[in-house]
């Protein structure tokens, strides 16, 4: 498994965003695996993984074998491609990465070497063709437009959320981040868009009305406030939801208007309990994860979700808990715009930042003004000697840093 790592990570930063044209004759080549089942394809700035989280438990408790490819991965590479949320196992990994790799081989003859997530996305294709799944819940990249996975024809689109991340690519302004992502809006097929600014919404509707898609629109074609669901196919009340955060009650919704589209397209029954129970289970590492009773694990790694952990910290303020947030990030992202931010709407919190052990993370050097850890170790286990009830400590940044403390975390409690 090593070897195959080494080669993927070979290809990082790779030929990235170059077209769709290398990407489409890799897949013409595999035998074009993406045909060989349903697809619901999603995009959005936040939320993806939570709304796909939701939507692989209402499919699997309705007995489907339900493919998932989510990037980035929290424990190992192995973790983007799952089929009923088990990874990929290391020898079919490497099987398939092989397989790739020959092909790629009479790709060359054409084209330019495939990058990092190219492959990933190639091996997951052939996984889910060869395990016969009955649909896949597939995660875009980055944008939709010219993203990798936009090789595929899915069934349903959805659009979770739109915000400000990734201008450098996706361009500088709500519409232009907007027209990426309803890139993947499809001929005659379906789409399901969040509660997005109107900006964004117009676009998105006038995307879906040149290629006769149907739109559904939360707010106004469904919707989910205090656990109560509304929508023309379905009203559901007291739903729990498994993960905390007011805002995952708009993910849940977008994954319980599409879970309903897709059943109802193919006339099949869906058991209210069974909905019930799903929603209330869905876990997500690394997103707003409860990972001890005082600790919360939450990759916030852009301004968007960070506003979103901000609500979810004075939540809990108002509910008499004493939070403390702990940040580690990478140098190339905006970290001194989220530490301001979170420094503005949290004067009261204190606030810690720490370095870890990826290339390229924060350290002293970079930042003036906070207080700095040394080891992002010795503090959590200092905070967990010293916490009485009240206190909680907030674990966020960059996702590569939740990563490795969720690790930690996790070998740390299976040694006592």
């Amino acid at each position: 498994m090593f070897e195959v790592e080494e080669w993927l990570h070979s290809r990082i930063g790779l030929n990235f965003r170059s077209g769709l044209g290398r990407i489409q004759q890799a897949v013409d080549l595999l035998g074009n695996p993406e045909k060989s089942y349903p697809i619901i394809h999603v995009t959005g700035t936040n939320g993806k993984g939570s709304t796909i989280a939701f939507m692989r438990e209402l499919f699997m408790g309705h007995g489907k074998k339900v493919a998932t490819f989510t990037s980035p991965h929290i424990v190992s590479i192995n973790d983007r491609i799952c089929i009923n949320g088990q990874p990929i196992a290391d020898a079919d990994f490497i099987r398939l990465a092989n397989q790739v790799k020959e092909m790629e081989k009479t790709l060359l003859q054409t084209h330019d070497q495939l990058s990092f997530f190219e492959l990933l996305t190639l091996i997951a294709f052939l996984y889910f063709r060869e395990q016969a799944v009955d649909l896949v819940l597939l995660e875009v990249g980055i944008g939709g437009l010219l993203d990798t996975t936009n090789v595929v024809t899915g069934e349903i689109a959805i659009i979770t959320s739109i915000g400000l991340d990734h201008q450098e690519t996706l361009g500088d302004s709500i519409a232009a981040i907007a027209e990426q992502k309803a890139g993947i809006f499809k001929d005659g097929k379906k789409a399901v868009i969040a509660k997005l600014t109107s900006e964004a919404r117009l676009v998105c509707q006038k995307k879906a009305d040149s290629l006769a898609v149907d739109l559904y629109q939360a707010g106004q074609d469904f919707s989910m406030l205090n656990g109560n669901f509304s929508s023309s196919l379905a009203n559901l009340s007291q739903l729990k939801i498994g993960l905390e955060g007011a805002y995952q009650q708009e993910n849940a919704a977008l994954a319980l208007q599409t879970f309903l589209l897709f059943m109802g397209e193919r006339k099949e029954a869906v058991d209210e309990q069974v909905v019930r129970q799903a929603l209330e289970k869905t876990h997500w590492a690394g997103r707003l994860e409860r990972i001890r009773p005082q600790i919360y694990l939450d990759g916030a790694h852009n301004l968007p979700a960070l506003t979103r952990l901000v609500e979810f910290v004075k939540e809990k303020e108002q509910e008499g808990y004493r939070p403390r947030i702990l940040f580690g990030a990478l140098k190339r992202k905006d970290y001194q715009g989220m530490l301001a931010y979170l420094t503005e709407n949290l004067p009261q919190v204190e606030l810690k930042v720490t370095g870890f052990d990826y290339q390229g993370s924060l350290d002293e050097t970079d930042v003036t003004g906070y207080d700095i850890v040394p080891s992002y170790r010795e503090f959590i286990s200092s905070f967990e000697e010293r916490a009485d009830t009240q206190d909680l400590l907030f674990i966020t940044g960059s996702l590569y840093f939740i990563s490795e403390v969720r690790g930690y975390l996790l070998a740390h409690e299976q040694m006592n």
